[in-house]
């Protein structure tokens, strides 16, 4: 979300994510599930209503990425601040940053006159949802950023917490209500397997039965086309669904012969580039060398084929990569969501 120009993947896994997060029972079920806090079950989610969220900061830049959803509160508005991180590193600003979008939606409201110079402004409830693999090391209070300060500055002292949901964090005992979307959406992430995909979905069929569900239905399956199967299977042509039933259905009838012509794509290849090298160098060595720079170029045309065009430090270190390193940054790129995610490891 904080990159100038992500890539295309990049972009679709954004995209994808703020659509099912823009459905109120993926809302709901996101508050219900993973915030346990007594103030949840006092919250009125008939009146889910999701927010316009553009708001100018004073250097005229618009933020329309994040989420904004609102609901009663003991008869008051709550507002919930959704912001979707899908970085490989962690942001060690986070907590300004939610201190200043939580004042620029503040901002917002006086000027659109919801909130009028008599009233309060209502609470917020910012929450972070992190789904990258290594640890959320960054301040969760804005507070813990300043220097500290003397007993009689502390009045001054500004103070805001934000509510983390670290996906990486989370046990296989916190995912096992089948009922809830945001469960679903955590198991899709993890599955490192066609076959993982198949028993999530048909979760998730179960869960969103019924017209009501519809459009939830059709974001789910335009995510998981685009987004994770994607990851699973990349180079491969993934036709374009608008149903569960289709996911469930298309990797019923292809999936086994996606993933064996895919191996066998790339051992093909590989052998050929290694051999063709080896045999102009006329020794082991110059095999095993070769066939190493044929499993750089191959998996050079994987990230290609996944992230577009790729910046000039990439095809360089995979040039100087040894085997192993080759090898894991080839399983790295199944569950990567952008570059940094299959470098990450900095090996």
């Amino acid at each position: 979300m904080l990159a100038d120009s992500p890539p295309p993947a990049a972009a679709s896994y954004d995209s994808g994510y703020k659509l099912l997060f823009s459905h109120a029972q993926v809302v709901e079920d996101l508050l219900r599930g993973f915030v346990a806090e007594d103030w949840v079950a006092e919250l009125d989610f008939a009146t889910l209503e999701k927010v316009a969220a553009s708001y100018v900061s004073d250097d005229l830049r618009e933020r329309e990425d994040d989420i904004v959803w609102r609901l009663r509160h003991r008869g008051d508005w709550l507002y919930v601040y959704l912001l979707l991180e899908f970085q490989s590193s962690v942001d060690p600003w986070m907590a300004l940053r939610i201190m200043v979008y939580t004042g620029l939606l503040y901002q917002d409201l006086i000027k659109s006159g919801e909130i009028g110079s008599q009233q309060k402004l209502p609470a917020v409830f910012p929450l972070v949802l992190y789904n990258g693999r290594r640890r959320w090391t960054a301040a969760r209070e804005v507070s813990e950023l300043i220097e500290p300060l003397p007993a009689s500055l502390k009045p001054y002292h500004p103070a805001q917490r934000y509510f983390l949901l670290e996906e990486a964090a989370l046990g296989d005992d916190e995912l096992t209500d089948t009922e809830n979307t945001v469960a679903g959406i955590i198991r899709l992430e993890a599955s490192r397997a066609p076959a993982d995909v198949r028993r999530a979905v048909s979760l998730l069929q179960k869960r969103l039965r019924g017209p009501q569900y519809a459009s939830l239905r059709r974001a789910f399956a335009v995510w998981i086309n685009r987004v994770v199967l994607r990851r699973l299977m990349p180079g491969q042509e993934i036709p374009e669904v608008k149903e569960l039933q289709e996911i469930d259905t298309m990797l019923a009838e292809t999936v086994e012969e996606w993933t064996r012509q895919w191996k066998a794509d790339g051992l093909r290849e590989g052998r050929q580039q290694g051999l063709q090298q080896g045999l102009q160098e006329g020794r082991q060595e110059g095999r095993q060398e070769g066939m190493q720079q044929g499993e750089a170029a191959l998996l050079q045309k994987q990230l290609a084929r996944r992230f577009g065009v790729l910046p000039a430090w990439v095809p360089e270190r995979l040039a100087q990569a040894s085997p192993a390193q080759l090898e894991r940054w080839g399983l790295e790129l199944l569950d990567a969501a952008n570059l940094d995610d299959v470098f990450a490891d900095g090996a």
